[in-house]
């Protein structure tokens, strides 16, 4: 989202215009999707990032076909897809039948996947996080596919590197999670080998809305005067609506076969972050434990080449975040447990 900070709200009055904002195309976005012809299908539309992503695509190119798909089990999350001018088509991915039923569409963006909850139903996990991909990338062998990965396929890196550059082998350090995650890559890597599937597999890193995040997370540890852990003391974020624009964007920048892309923004610190919000929200923050040496951070210059900088700073993100959560705003009550290290969600 390229935008000067002079188009950029001092603070978002509320779910409405925090979902206009995240849902705004970049003139850059617009001239990507220029570029690239036919239908885009959002698979897995339903989840935290899916409808912004959604809006954003039919908002860039109000004459182009763009249809979500998911389970549709959010009451009204359809009906605000449709009025919005997405298609809605309700599937369920881990059927073949259902997979067969979908019309053919040259651009997918995959954003299906299974996180928290994963201990204790781990079959599950790997059923949507490898399984699922298997039978997408089967079905669409002939599109180009975007799909959205994580950070977590990484090893832990020092704190004092850029972080893992694409370069560095996915070996998630630990649990079931991470680890599905790197068989959701092998898997799209597979079929795009075996069918020549242009794509990029992006590997996400927190991506910031009002509702949810690392900065809800912190902000409202520090409201509510709860213990911070610094565990995992350091990671990178981005603003939601730019890690929206440059998945979309992405699209004109697929390879053959697919090749992984960092996605994010700068590193922070969580004690700083802590730090800021007290002196925005005037309340002292606590801490528990220490700063690891290493962290789950991620090398974005290749992004930035791509996309250029970040346009959303840290410095609008923690206002932004303070004054939402001060006025009582919502959230969605989904901590993303940036501080667990041992991979158990």
């Amino acid at each position: 989202m390229t935008e000067s900070a002079k188009d950029l709200p001092a603070r978002i009055a509320d779910v409405a215009a925090l979902e206009e904002l995240m849902s705004r195309p970049s003139p850059e976005l617009v001239q990507a999707l220029e570029r690239v012809d036919g239908d885009l299908m959002v698979l897995g539309v339903g989840g935290k990032m899916g409808p912004t992503l959604a809006r954003m695509a039919k908002r860039a190119g109000p004459g182009r076909r763009v249809i979500g798909v998911a389970r549709f089990s959010e009451p009204g999350l359809r009906e605000q897809l449709q009025q919005a001018g997405v298609e809605c088509i309700a599937a369920d991915l881990q059927s073949r039948e259902a997979l067969a039923r979908l019309p053919d569409a040259p651009n997918i963006v995959f954003m299906a996947g299974r996180k928290f909850g994963s201990t204790g139903s781990e079959w599950l996990t790997w059923a949507m996080n490898a399984y699922v991909p298997g039978l997408v990338a089967e079905r669409f062998a002939r599109s180009r596919i975007v799909a959205f990965s994580t950070a977590c396929v990484y090893p832990f890196v020092s704190k004092e590197t850029e972080g893992a550059p694409e370069s560095m082998p996915p070996t998630a350090p630990s649990g079931e999670y991470a680890n599905s995650c790197v068989a959701r890559e092998r898997l799209f890597e597979h079929f795009s080998h075996l069918h020549q599937t242009p794509g990029r597999l992006l590997r996400l890193s927190y991506a910031i809305d009002m509702r949810y995040g690392v900065l809800h997370d912190v902000a409202q540890k520090v409201l509510r005067g709860e213990p911070i852990d610094l565990s995992m003391g350091h990671a990178n974020i981005i603003w939601q609506g730019e890690a929206n624009d440059w998945a979309l964007r992405s699209l004109a920048h697929c390879t053959a076969p697919t090749t992984p892309l960092n996605l994010s923004g700068p590193r922070v610190s969580i004690r700083e972050l802590a730090c800021e919000f007290s002196l925005r929200l005037g309340k002292a923050p606590r801490f528990t434990g220490y700063e690891a040496e290493t962290a789950w951070l991620v090398d974005c210059r290749e992004a930035f080449r791509l996309f250029g900088e970040p346009q959303v700073g840290l410095a609008r993100m923690l206002d932004w975040t303070a004054d939402w959560v001060q006025r009582g705003g919502a959230s969605l009550n989904k901590p993303t447990h940036y501080e667990a290290r041992d991979g158990k969600y």
